[in-house]
């Protein structure tokens, strides 16, 4: 602010002296004791360089000094000016850059995945809307020796570092948010919040669940930042659960619904996952038709109707409806988690018939127009 105030007044004397008639070495020497004055004010702010000397300009009985002094004084003063903005800028970039919460660049981040499965489209919708940049590493579905170094043999896993291992998409993502609030823990620290656990499902399977898998683990003071509405926690979990039990269970039998719908959905997958050739051309054909079959059965497993689109339809409008009217997101302003959930499985359906359907039979558009743009990844 002092070097601004100093640059004006520097302009008021140019303007001044180059508004004064070409001056004698007499006139100019009366001039010097009041312009000196105001150098040396000038000086205790900060714009005189090293080894300026005030008055030397002042004293050259030369014609036209004066036009020459209002230029000194034009340039001293635009100078002046210039650090000021640009110091001032520096400071204020400063300022953001030490109050903008750090967004991760710090990890090295490599993504395990299909690219057209649901779970590690939830993930990609995560680190893609926080603008956590990495990298992906396309596994073969069939042979899988993409991630044959790990006991786990499903996908996401999302490798940090080259050294942290992190599995099931939503501790995946509950974790790496609770890193980003917080930022008081180590990422190994942090994963010790969701244990594995062996347990059985539904046929009597072994598998391992994770503990605690859809909590973000920050402090009091963090999480009344991050649910400031009393339900607002309550309600992602929620949601984010409602996404994993039972919306993406009606993308199958919706996608595979008839045997054209299921070649379509094939051709899709092959051309976007990693076959080799004669893998990519059983999977098309002989995956289709299985998946037609499989299709079937998923849908008496989990009660759906004939017309498995209408379950389709009453899952996305009871979505929509649960946001309402008044708000974009379910979080509100910006999506939270549990937006980033439901637009990571609906989007593993874009291009197919199912997806067309969904976007003209329900009122999910907007919504889904928004999280798009939410969540675009710079290129």
């Amino acid at each position: 602010m002092m070097a601004a105030a100093c640059a004006r007044t520097l302009s008021k004397v140019a303007r001044l002296v180059l508004d004064t008639p070409t001056c004698r070495v007499t006139n100019t020497a009366a001039l010097v004791p009041r312009i000196s004055m105001n150098l040396l004010q000038g000086r205790s702010y900060g714009t005189g360089g090293a080894g300026f000397r005030p008055g030397t300009l002042l004293a050259a009985p030369v014609r036209g000094s004066g036009r020459v002094l209002g230029c000194a004084f034009l340039l001293g003063g635009g100078f002046g000016l210039y650090q000021t903005v640009k110091l001032t800028l520096q400071r204020h970039l400063a300022e953001e850059k030490s109050n903008a919460p750090e967004l991760g660049t710090d990890l090295k981040l490599t993504l395990y995945q299909y690219k057209t499965c649901p779970f590690c489209s939830k993930v990609r919708t995560f680190l893609d809307y926080h603008g956590l940049p990495y990298e992906i590493v396309e596994v073969n579905p069939v042979m899988r020796q993409e991630i044959k170094w790990s006991t786990y043999r499903k996908v996401p896993i999302l490798m940090v570092n080259g050294t942290v291992q992190l599995k099931d998409s939503s501790v995946i993502i509950s974790l790496l948010k609770t890193y980003l609030v917080s930022r008081e823990k180590t990422i190994s620290e942090i994963l010790t919040c969701y244990p594995e656990m062996k347990a059985k499902n539904d046929s009597g399977k072994d598998v391992i669940e994770f503990g605690n898998k859809y909590w973000v683990m920050v402090q009091e003071t963090d999480a009344d930042r991050l649910y400031p509405g009393k339900d607002t926690r309550k309600e992602e979990i929620k949601w984010r659960k409602w996404a994993d039990e039972w919306l993406v269970h009606l993308i199958s039998p919706n996608v595979y619904r008839t045997p054209t719908e299921a070649l379509a959905s094939f051709d899709y997958i092959v051309r976007e996952g990693k076959f080799g050739t004669f893998e990519g051309f059983f999977a098309k054909y002989f995956g289709a038709a299985a998946m037609w079959i499989i299709s079937k059965r998923l849908k008496n497993r989990h009660q759906l109707q004939d017309d498995v689109r209408q379950d389709l339809y009453k899952a996305v409008n009871d979505w929509v409806a649960a946001i309402g009217k008044k708000k974009k997101f379910m979080g509100g302003d910006q999506p939270n988690l549990a937006d980033l959930a439901v637009f990571g499985v609906l989007r593993v359906m874009e291009g197919l018939q199912a997806f067309d359907d969904m976007m003209e039979h329900t009122k999910v558009k907007n919504w889904y127009r928004r999280m798009q743009k939410a969540t675009q990844r710079e290129s």
